[in-house]
């Protein structure tokens, strides 16, 4: 019991050195799809002098070739650059294998004002299969690149692009008992890391708000667990938890006025609790002697999924919140399935799975309780879903050090996000910029 609760409430504190304040996730596809869509991005031209402000197409082929689905053309081997729809030659681009190709460019419109206009073609049938314009001043053209790269990854795909999208995560600088904590948020590809939380205590735990404008988290600046609730765009906190013993493991709830978290009695009990956060009225949802702990609900709000040794092992359970003290068991292949995660479409859920002695992430399908192994590493923690169900973003070791690493839910795409120093831990994936709770 003792190495379980280490391992689910505090494991996210151990293994942590440093990483630069500025320093960028570097990503490193470890296995595409063995048969990725060849497609054509090609350099969007540049309507007025003097060099462009952003290489639009760089990013969207990178985003397209970081899928795993997509192996973009290699520039060096374009041997036409146009930028309209009208001046492509197909047959040449046939002639390099291309499926796709996607044409545009950029044009000043005033005073730190751009507009990005392009066009994704079929090049065997020559068939225009989407355009659109977007605009941004010169801050904002990164944001608008992910944007057209979702856009024809969508029209390829039938998927949602999730490339707009943002992730957070722990670091921690320097070496024990020297250390600094950092809560990061970044784009999906880990560009523009920005600190969120900086602390010479650990910070933990950190979860999105359905809207994707606060984050929840654990930290332990005033020498015990806390939970704090913060505002990304303003910098705003507010602590809505410090209570005796453990503040642990915050969920939130999909209309965003609720928190699920674990919090220990007095007694040492570890048991999970909602908090409404306008009335601050505390709940408690499970009343077993074991550990219950790390909460997650469901997309509709009526169950709530957590792991608990009751049954002599980690495994995962649902309760109801309007009938607490009713849960039930979820899982039951395996030794260990913990740190319940629930895919956008409610269809399977992600754990860390024991695995032939190793911890890796595993999806279990809700309806027949199937489990299918993921990831491969030894020691693979906290999964998190993208907000398009396609991929899973979870922390695991290489190399001695602590990176991220994504996987398709198919097992056929991976690859690593790793700091250019130290470790990095317990990524958590945000919604899509415009979801609504």
């Amino acid at each position: 019991m003792m190495q379980f609760a280490r391992r689910l409430i505090l494991g996210a504190v151990l293994a942590m050195t440093g990483l630069c304040a500025h320093a960028q996730l570097v990503v490193e596809i470890t296995r595409g799809q063995e048969n990725a869509v060849p497609i054509a991005i090609v350099p969007f031209g540049w309507e007025s002098s003097g060099a462009a402000p952003f290489d639009v197409a760089g990013v969207v082929a990178a985003d397209l070739q970081r899928s795993g689905r997509f192996a973009p053309l290699d520039r060096k081997d374009m041997i036409d650059r146009p930028t309209a729809g009208d001046q492509i030659r197909f047959q040449d681009w046939r002639y390099l294998k291309s499926d796709f190709i996607a044409v545009g460019k950029v044009t000043p419109e005033g005073t730190d004002r751009y507009t990005a206009q392009f066009e994704l073609y079929n090049v065997l049938t020559g068939q225009r299969l989407t355009g659109q314009r977007l605009s941004s001043n010169a801050k904002g053209m990164r944001a608008m690149s992910h944007r057209i790269a979702d856009i024809i990854f969508e029209q390829l795909t039938g998927i949602r692009g999730a490339f707009s999208t943002r992730i957070a995560f722990i670091s921690a600088e320097g070496t024990p008992p020297q250390q600094r904590y950092k809560l990061i948020v970044a784009d999906a590809d880990g560009e523009n890391p920005q600190i969120i939380a900086n602390s010479t205590e650990p910070l933990m735990s950190p979860a999105w708000s359905p809207d994707g404008l606060s984050l929840a988290y654990v930290s332990f600046e005033s020498k015990a667990s806390a939970i704090y609730v913060q505002t990304l765009a303003t910098g705003e906190r507010r602590r809505v938890s410090a209570r005796a013993g453990i503040n642990g493991a915050p969920a939130w709830s999909p209309d965003g006025r609720t928190l699920a978290l674990t919090l220990s009695r007095k007694d040492g009990d570890v048991d999970v609790y909602t908090l409404d956060l306008a009335s601050q009225v505390l709940t408690r949802m499970t009343f077993d002697p074991g550990i219950d702990t790390e909460p997650q609900w469901s997309n509709d709000g009526r169950k709530l999924y957590f792991n608990s040794d009751r049954s002599g092992g980690p495994q995962i359970y649902e309760v109801d919140p309007a009938q607490p003290n009713r849960a039930t068991r979820v899982t039951f292949e395996g030794s260990y399935n913990a740190r319940p995660r629930i895919s956008p479409d409610g269809k399977q859920m992600a754990v860390v799975y024991l695995d032939r002695g190793n911890y890796r992430i595993a999806v279990v399908d809700v309806a027949t309780k199937s489990v299918r192994v993921l990831s491969q590493g030894r020691q693979d923690e906290s999964p998190s879903f993208a907000p398009n169900g396609a991929t899973l973003i979870y922390a695991t070791q290489d190399k001695g050090r602590g990176v991220l690493a994504t996987v398709s839910v198919d097992g056929r795409v991976q690859q690593t996000l790793a700091a250019s120093s130290g470790d990095v831990r317990e990524p958590v994936w945000g919604p899509f910029p415009d979801k609504k709770p």
